[in-house]
């Protein structure tokens, strides 16, 4: 059951097209907000859109890069021109992992990835905070780190530090803006039953019965409704005296 703890409130998620994001941008408008669903893939994005006006929500599609400045500011303006504000936003958009060891990294991938899971993240949260600060009243912002960002894997460096980088961001964020009541948090997924993680195993060959018991103390994937469930204690008043920290949603891998 989900209460109206999002009541009239504009959320803004990107990464809304499938897996966590989709799964955060359904949930938020279950919370009684309006979302704003931002996704490169449009067929994605819209297919989230469609799903919370069928269970009776308020959402709109945003087409978004996040590595591109200019589509970033006017992804938050057409949110602003839709629903009049910003309140929440949740920074989610991510590619998948890089597969090579750093000796042997693809420098085009690289910067494609870095493009999206850390310079994206930057982005949101120059435009998305100009907006808060210009409208007051506060906010909370929400970034999508992984466990990635506290514990390092192999053959996976750009990501690693993409994640890194996202935590850094968050702390920062809260550091400058916590006098005007706006709140930046962040989350830290595990191993997460989602597209992006399915595409992740079977690029290095691997299935869920082998990684899952290495990766969390439950023996299981966890699944995307739980980390919005995570994002969704973070952008409401519930966690008004929370910010600059990071909530792992990782079944206890790494407080081990």
């Amino acid at each position: 059951m989900t209460y109206p703890i999002l009541q009239d409130k504009v959320a803004l998620v990107t990464g809304a097209g499938m897996g966590m994001g989709a799964a955060t941008a359904k949930l938020f408008a279950g919370a009684g907000a309006r979302v704003a669903v931002a996704d490169f893939n449009e067929e994605a994005g819209e297919r989230t859109v469609a799903d919370i006006e069928a269970a009776g929500g308020a959402a709109c599609y945003v087409k978004v890069d996040v590595s591109q400045s200019e589509q970033v500011k006017t992804m938050v303006d057409q949110v602003v021109a839709t629903y009049g504000r910003l309140d929440v936003a949740v920074n989610n958009a991510a590619i998948t992992p890089d597969v090579a060891p750093l000796s042997e990294f693809d420098e085009d991938y690289w910067d494609r990835l870095m493009g999206v899971n850390l310079k994206g993240v930057a982005l949101s949260l120059k435009y998305e905070l100009r907006q808060l600060i210009e409208q007051g009243g506060g906010g909370s912002i929400i970034n999508v780190s992984s466990i990635r960002g506290f514990r390092p894997q192999p053959n996976a460096a750009a990501y690693v530090a993409a994640k890194h980088g996202v935590v850094g961001l968050t702390k920062v964020a809260a550091m400058e803006n916590g006098p005007r009541n706006i709140r930046v948090n962040c989350v830290a997924p595990g191993a997460i039953d989602t597209p992006m993680l399915a595409a992740s195993l079977a690029r290095r060959g691997q299935a869920e019965a082998d990684v899952a018991p290495k990766l969390s103390l439950l023996n299981r994937f966890g699944t995307a409704d739980e980390v919005a469930q995570a994002s969704l204690w973070l952008a409401s008043e519930l966690s008004s005296y929370i910010t600059g920290s990071t909530l792992h949603a990782d079944a206890g891998y790494t407080s081990s």
